[in-house]
Order: C-alpha cells, then structure tokens, then sequence
C-alpha cells in the first residue's frame, strides 16, 4: 500500500503536470498570435531548452545538499511566477519578445533544479518495494496528462486564448508547490560542506563509476539521438504519404495509448530483472522508424506506434526504478542529472542533423536506418552482465559509493 504522503505528492503532480502539458500548444499559438513570426516562437522555446540543460548537473547537486522537498517547492513556485508573468504580458497585449524570452530563459532554469529532485523524492516517499508502483503511477499521470493536456490547451485557445492557459499552467505549479510544503519527511540529506561545483565532480564520478548506469546511460543518448528528430520532423510527411492528411495525428494518438496503456501494466508486473526486461521493450521503440522507412500502409504504422508507446513506458519505470533503488540517495539526484544531460542534449543534435541528411539520402532512407541504429542501441547494453543481472531487489553494495 503507498503511502498517504505519496498519494499527496501524486495529487500535487497530476495537477502540476496537466498544466505543463497544456504549456507548449498554448505558448506557440499565443506568441505566434501576438507577433505573427514563427521565429520569435523558436527563440521562445529555446530559451526553455538551454538553461535546463546547462544547469541540470548543478540542479542534481542541489537537490542532493537540500532537503529535496524544500527545493521542489522554490522551483515550483518561480515557475508559477514566470509562468503566470508571461499570461500577464500576453493577457494585457504588451507582448515582448525579449521579455517573453527572458522569462522562459528563468522557467527553464528552475526545471533543471526540479527534475534530479523528483526522482529523489521518490524513493523518500515510499518504500523500496513499492518504487515501481511509484513510478507506474506518476507515469500514468504524465501519459494521460500527455493526452488531455494539449486538447485542452487547444479549446482554450480557441475560446479564451493562449494566455489564459498558460495562466493555468501558473496556478498548476502553485498548486504543486502548496501539495509540496505540506509533506513532512524525515530528513535524508545530511549537511554537507564545501562547494557545489565539488559535489558535481563528486557526482559525475559516481555516474562514470557504475558500469550499468554509464552504458544504459549512453544506450538512452543514442536512441534519443536517432528517434526524436526523425519521428517529429520525418513523420508527419512519411505518414501523409501512405495513409493521408489525417493519419499522423491518428499515429500519434495510438503511441499515446501505448505509452498510458504500459503505464497501468507495470503497477501489476514487477520484473526479477528490471534493466534486462527494460532494454528489450526499449528496443520496440525501434519499430515506429522501421515502419516510416519501409513505407508501410497506415494500420501498420499504428500498430507500431502502438508497441513503439509501450516500450517507451516499459523502459522509462525500470530506469527510474533502478536507479531509485540502487544509488544512494546522497548521491541519486546528482546521478539522476547527469543521465539526463547525456540524453537531452543528443535530442536537438538529432533534429539539427535529420534535415540535412533527408536532404541527401531522402526521408524514407534516413528513417530505417535511424530505426536501425535506434534497435542496435537498445539491445547492446545486453551485453554487459552488470545490465543483465541487475536485480529487483535493493541492494547496499550497488557499485555506486556514497558521495
């Protein structure tokens, strides 16, 4: 049985994470609304993108120094300010694409001190045995918030604006910032001296140190790599020229079933080895590029996204979990951060690199060949014994020393 603490916590997510699912699809029709180029939208979404990758190794570090739930609340309540400052600028119609910028240059910053100290807070709120549960539920939450948020997002733009939605993006995070205050845990982050550029070496260290999470790590970087570019930039024109106008957004809505459809699947189904079970349904994923790239009529295509939706999920809740339950937690935050550094920042290499080389070797060709490299990624952390043996079960000697 989870606890009621996490239960609160859930709660507190739920909301926060339907609010930034209706973010996106609310900022780009608001900002392309008020300015009418579609470049100052790009500028805006980068200004996202750059400050959480460039400071999540220092958000690990602090989410390990500081109680965690502190630092969940401060991050949560500057989104909601920055957030709720851009409704105000677009609401009132003194759009500014500098200030607009500026803005989501410091709502981005804040994500990279809240996501290393999600992860960790996690395996403060329940049990060893019940991280998996955990996980299955927060990951339901964001695949079905994945759904219905931007929906939402889109009514609301065509009834009240875009504004108005991104205002409730910024009444989400405050929301998620009071559910947060309200937790009282016990205290799991012993005070520590020196700098925090030296708890980010320290970090690192333990990241490379651990010949299970380096390889997955880098397993992950790779598929990020050659998945995402080529799905949301050569999918929509693949998709279109096999099934029509309208079966890409069908595609997309049957991955999302997957990805919702895995996450009720795995409360129930507590694999012996997770990181064996995980790099195998990640290498699924592998199907969707597959499919672009041999052209294959629109009901393949969905099916594929389909499984392609379930591995993605299945892979996700095993990471997390393992790492939940076999890095220490003065460390699990500053480890968390460096995993996701590894795999984010291959994301926009990978949309920057797609154009060109669909120029060159055309769309359908870069497709497989992506699929196949994404396959071949998968399944290669296999090979490595500490991959495949990893246990379900916490264990003190992890590999990863207490930093």
């Amino acid at each position: 049985m989870l606890s009621p603490l996490f239960r609160d916590f859930f709660l507190g997510q739920l909301v926060s994470q339907l609010g930034s699912s209706m973010a996106p699809v609310a900022l780009a029709f608001a900002v392309l609304n008020a300015s009418g180029r579609p470049g100052d939208l790009g500028i805006a979404l980068a200004c996202q993108i750059a400050p959480h990758l460039a400071l999540l190794l220092l958000g690990g570090a602090v989410a390990d120094r500081f109680p965690r739930r502190v630092v969940l609340v401060v991050a949560n309540l500057g989104a909601g300010l920055t957030q709720g400052a851009v409704a105000t600028v677009l609401l009132t119609g003194h759009y500014d694409l500098v200030l607009v910028s500026s803005l989501e240059l410091a709502n981005g910053a804040l994500e990279a001190f809240t996501s290393p100290a999600l992860r960790g807070i996690v395996a403060e709120l329940v049990a060893p045995a019940d991280l998996q549960r955990a996980n299955s539920l927060l990951a339901s939450a964001r695949n079905a918030t994945r759904i219905l948020g931007p929906t939402t997002a889109g009514l609301l733009v065509v009834g009240v604006g875009g504004g108005w939605a991104i205002g409730l993006d910024a009444a989400s995070f405050v929301a998620a910032a009071l559910v947060l205050a309200r937790l009282r845990l016990a205290a799991t982050v012993k005070p520590r001296s020196g700098r925090l550029l030296t708890d980010v070496r320290d970090g690192w260290r333990a990241f490379r140190a651990t010949p299970w999470i380096g390889i997955t790590a880098l397993s992950f970087c790779v598929v990020n790599l050659v998945n995402t570019g080529p799905w949301q930039i050569l999918g929509p024109a693949l998709t279109r020229e096999h099934g029509g106008e309208t079966a890409w957004g069908v595609v997309v809505s049957v991955r999302a079933a997957g990805l919702l459809a895995m996450s009720a699947l795995m409360y129930r189904l507590v694999p012996r080895h997770p990181l064996r079970i995980g790099q195998l349904t990640c290498a699924m994923g592998a199907l969707s590029l597959l499919a672009l790239g041999l052209g294959l009529s629109a009901p393949w295509l969905m099916a594929c996204a389909f499984l392609t939706g379930l591995g993605f999920t299945a892979s996700g809740i095993t990471w997390d979990t393992a790492l939940q339950r076999h890095v220490p937690r003065t460390a699990l935050s500053r480890v968390s951060s460096c995993n996701d550094l590894l795999c984010y920042a291959a994301i926009p290499v990978g949309q920057l690199l797609v154009g060109p080389a669909a120029a060159r070797w055309g769309g359908a060709t870069v497709a497989f060949w992506c699929g196949v490299t994404y396959l071949l990624a998968a399944l290669a952390p296999l090979l490595a014994r500490s991959v495949r043996d990893l246990g379900s079960s916490c264990r003190s000697e992890s590999g990863v020393s207490a930093v």
